[in-house]
C-alpha cells in the first residue's frame, strides 16, 4: 500500500518527481526553532525501542538532604542520574502500580470486594503469588470470588518517583536523566526510478513511546548500541500525523553528527510528541545517484551436510535487486544512511508513479552501495533439474571417512519480454566443493560463492549446465 506522501508524489510529472518529494519530506512535523533558550526537555532515541530523556524538573530542593516526589511517568528507575554535578542521587524509590496485580499487592491485608454477577461479596486478601483470599466464613479460598473493586488509594493513575538527593546548595529545579521505553525510531526512503539515475529521499519516522511533551529537542542515533538487559517494548504507535513547517527549506533537514562509534541525528527545531502519534522529518535533501538492475537465480545446493538427490523440476524464482552507487565525493555517497526501509517506485506512461519494489536495509556507512531486493521478475522464469547424480566413499589419509557426490544440473530460463536480460545464477555452498565444468564460464566469487552470467534473449529462451563435485 502506498502512503499518502507517495500518492501525493504520483500526481506530478516525471522529471519534477524528486524536487516534489524533497520539498513534502522537508515540510513534516516540526514547529520554528527556539534560539533564546535551551528546552526542558531533550530526548535521544534509540533503535531498538529505548529513549534517553534529559528533563529539567521543578521542585523546592534544599540544602542538603531531602526526599523529593516528581511526577515524570514512566521509567527505568535504575538508570535515573542527576545533570546538575552539585546533586547527589542517595536513592529512589518508584512505584509503578497502575496495573490490577501491583494494586492486589497493596491490597494484602485488607478487605475487598468482589462483583459476581449482579452480587457484591467481600473477601480479604491474604496473599499473593497464589491468591489466598478469607471468605466471610472463614474459610480461604485460592480462587478468586469475583471481579475486585480496588479503593481509589490503592490504585495509582500514574508511576510515582521518590528521590533521595543531597544537594550543595538549595535550587527550584534539577536536570535529570533517565532510560524509557517503548519508542525508537526507524528511516524510510523513497528511490525514484528513471533510467541509469534515481532520485532519492529519506525520512526519520520517530515514535515517542509513551512519551508526551511540548517543544522538545529531539536526537536520534543510528547504529546498535549494545543492551546489558534487555526489555520488552510496550507497544508501537500504529497513528500518523502531518503537520506544516514554518521553517525554511535548509532548515527542515536533520543535522548529522558522528559521536563515539554511531552517528547522530539532530532534528531541526522542537518537536511535540504524544502517546500514539508518529512523527517524520527529512534526514536529508533529495539526491542523485547511479542505480543499477540485476536479475539472481539462488542455486539448489544446501549450504552444509550432504548432497541430496532430487530427480524433480523445480521452477525458481528470478530476483530482481538494484544497487544504489554510493561513491565517495557525490553527494549521497559520502552520507551514511540509517537501517530502515526502501520504497522503489517508477513512472508509468502517464507519468505516475508506481511501487515496483520494496527492501530493508542495514545500517550504511558512507561509501558503500545499497543493494535492493525489490521482488521478483514477472517475464523472467528459471526452472532447475539434477540431470545426474553419484557418490562414493573414501578415508583420508588422517583416517577421516567422507563423502565425495557429485551432480549435473540444468536450468532453463525463459524471457517473455521484448528486451535481452542477462541473468546471474549463483551457487553458494560452505566446506569442499567446486563447480567441474559448465557451458558458461563461472566466476568464483568467493570460497563459497560461484557466479554463471547467462544472456537470454528477448522472447527466446537460455540453458545454463554444469557440474558440481561436493566433499562431506
Amino acid at each position: 500500500m502506498i502512503d499518502p506522501a507517495s500518492r501525493a508524489l504520483s500526481a506530478s510529472p516525471p522529471r519534477r518527481h524528486g524536487i516534489r518529494a524533497a520539498f513534502l519530506l522537508a515540510s513534516i512535523l516540526v514547529t520554528p526553532p527556539l534560539m533564546a533558550q535551551a528546552p526542558a526537555t531533550s530526548l535521544t532515541l534509540y533503535n531498538d525501542g529505548r529513549v534517553l530523556v534529559r528533563r529539567l524538573v521543578s521542585l523546592d530542593l534544599k540544602k542538603g538532604e531531602s526526599t523529593q516526589l516528581v511526577p515524570i511517568g514512566e521509567v527505568d528507575p535504575a538508570t535515573l542520574f542527576t545533570l546538575d554535578s552539585g546533586v547527589t542521587l542517595l536513592g529512589t524509590r518508584y512505584d509503578a502500580a497502575v496495573d490490577e496485580s501491583r494494586a492486589l499487592n497493596r491490597a494484602i491485608g485488607r478487605t475487598l470486594t468482589f462483583q459476581v454477577g449482579k452480587e457484591i461479596v467481600s473477601a480479604e486478601v491474604l496473599g499473593v503469588n497464589p491468591e489466598r483470599y478469607r471468605l466471610t466464613d472463614g474459610t480461604v479460598s485460592f480462587q478468586r470470588p469475583g471481579t475486585p473493586r480496588f479503593p481509589a488509594e490503592l490504585v495509582s493513575l500514574q508511576p510515582t518517583l521518590a528521590l533521595s538527593l543531597g544537594s550543595d546548595r538549595a535550587r527550584k529545579d534539577l536536570r535529570l536523566g533517565y532510560f524509557t521505553q517503548g519508542g525508537g525510531w526507524g528511516a524510510s526512503y523513497q528511490v525514484i526510478l528513471g533510467g541509469a539515475t534515481a532520485r532519492i529521499t529519506g525520512a526519520a519516522v520517530v515514535n515517542g513511546g509513551p512519551l508526551r511533551v511540548e517543544g522538545a529537542e529531539v536526537q536520534l542515533l543510528a547504529g546498535q548500541v549494545n543492551v546489558a538487559s534487555p526489555q520488552e517494548n510496550r507497544g508501537r504507535a500504529e497513528a500518523m500525523m502531518v503537520a506544516k513547517s514554518a521553517v525554511g527549506f535548509a532548515d527542515a533537514m536533520a543535522s548529522e553528527q558522528k559521536v563515539g562509534e554511531f552517528h547522530l541525528y539532530t532534528l531541526p527545531g522542537r518537536v511535540t510528541l504524544e502517546p500514539g502519534v508518529i512523527t517524520t522529518v527529512a534526514l536529508f535533501p533529495a539526491a542523485d545517484a547511479k542505480t543499477t538492475k540485476t536479475y539472481q537465480v539462488h542455486g539448489q545446493i544446501p549450504w552444509w551436510g550432504g548432497l541430496p538427490q532430487n530427480g524433480d523440476e523445480a521452477e525458481e524464482p528470478v530476483n530482481v535487486v538494484y544497487t544504489v552507487l554510493r561513491a565517495r565525493k557525490t553527494d549521497f555517497g559520502d552520507r551514511p544512511i540509517p537501517a530502515g526501509v526502501v520504497r522503489l517506485f517508477e513512472p508509468d506512461s502517464a507519468g505516475r508513479l508506481q511501487l515496483v519494489g520494496e527492501a530493508a536495509t542495514d545500517h550504511t556507512p558512507a561509501g558503500e552501495d545499497l543493494r535492493l531486493n525489490a521482488g521478483t521478475a514477472f517475464d523472467l522464469t528459471a526452472k532447475r533439474i539434477q540431470t545426474t547424480y553419484s557418490t562414493r566413499r573414501d578415508t583420508t589419509v588422517a583416517g577421516v571417512n567422507r563423502t565425495i557426490a557429485t551432480a549435473d544440473y540444468k536450468v532453463t530460463l525463459t524471457n517473455a519480454g521484448s528486451e535481452p536480460a542477462t541473468v546471474e545464477v549463483l551457487e553458494e555452498r560452505g566446506g569442499e566443493w567446486s563447480v567441474v565444468s559448465s557451458s558458461i564460464k563461472a566466476e568464483k566469487l568467493s570460497s563459497t560463492r560461484t557466479r554463471f552470467r547467462v544472456l537470454v534473449p528477448a522472447a527466446g529462451k537460455a540453458t545454463l549446465t554444469y557440474r558440481v563435485r561436493v566433499i562431506w
